[in-house]
C-alpha cells in the first residue's frame, strides 16, 4: 500500500526539510544522531520503542518487538542516549534487512556495525560500541512518544536519514512542512540553474526570493 507523504519524503534532503521546519518554526532535528555509512539513506514512517533500566526482580527482552513490524517501518530506539550499553546488533540487523524495514535510528550505540555495512542497512546512532544491552536495559513501552536527539518522535511519524543525519516530521504537520520544503528545493533548482546560466549567487537568489524562502514565517 502507498503511502503519499513517504514518497514525497523521499524526493527530499535532511537539509531541506529542515529548513521548511525552520520557516514553520517547527522542531524536529535529532541532534548527535549520525549515519554509520555517510551514504545511507532513510525514508518511512517510526515504529518507537522506549528503553529503561533493567528490572532485575522481572527483567524483560532488548528486541522481540521486531516481529510486530511491518516492511517499510522504521525501528525508533530510545535509549536515553546511554553509552554503556547496546540496544541494536547483527541479528537485528540481519532480520530487519529480510523483513524489509527502512532503517533503525538510536539515541545511543549500537554495535556490529559490519554487518549493517556489508547489507546496506541504514542504521542511524549516536555512537557505536560492542557492549550488550542484556540484562542492562529492556523494552518498557512500544509506540509511545519517545526522546531522539533532543526531538520528539510519535508513532507513525515520517524519519528522513542521510548523510547530515535524522529529520523528524510530526504527523500533524507533515502536509505543511512537504509544501514547504518542495518550494525551497524548487527554488535551489532554479538557482543552480541560473547560476550555470552565468548568474552571480546574489542575483541567482534575489530573483528567487530565496532569504525569504529560509526565513521563519509570521504564521509558524
Amino acid at each position: 500500500m502507498s503511502d503519499p507523504n513517504v514518497t514525497r519524503a523521499a524526493k527530499l534532503d535532511c537539509a531541506t526539510l529542515s529548513d521548511a521546519m525552520d520557516k514553520l518554526g517547527i522542531e524536529g532535528v535529532c541532534r548527535g544522531i549520525k549515519p554509520r555509512d555517510p551514504g545511507f539513506r532513510m525514508v518511512g514512517r517510526a515504529y518507537t520503542v522506549l528503553y529503561g533500566p533493567v528490572d532485575a526482580a522481572n527483567p524483560g527482552t532488548v528486541g522481540d518487538y521486531v516481529d510486530d513490524m511491518q516492511p517499510g517501518q522504521i525501528a525508533v530506539l530510545d535509549n536515553g542516549g546511554r553509552e554503556d550499553c547496546t540496544v541494536w546488533g547483527d541479528i537485528l540487523t540481519q532480520f530487519a534487512h529480510t523483513r524489509g524495514l527502512a532503517g533503525t535510528v538510536i539515541d545511543g550505540p549500537c554495535r556490529d556495525v559490519h554487518l549493517c555495512l556489508e547489507l546496506g542497512y541504514p542504521v542511524f546512532s549516536r555512537s557505536y560500541s560492542m557492549k550488550t544491552g542484556k540484562d542492562r536495559v529492556q523494552v518498557d513501552a512500544v509506540q509511545v512518544p519517545v526522546t531522539i536527539g533532543d526531538a520528539r518522535v510519535c508513532p507513525g511519524d515520517i524519519l528522513v536519514g542521510g548523510a547530515d543525519g535524522v529529520v523528524v516530521l510530526p504527523r500533524s504537520h507533515e502536509d505543511r512542512i512537504l509544501d514547504e520544503a518542495e518550494r525551497i528545493q524548487a527554488a535551489e533548482e532554479a538557482i543552480r540553474a541560473l547560476v550555470a546560466q552565468g548568474h552571480s549567487i546574489a542575483q541567482a537568489r534575489q530573483r528567487m526570493n530565496y532569504h525569504a524562502l529560509q526565513s521563519r514565517s509570521d504564521k509558524g
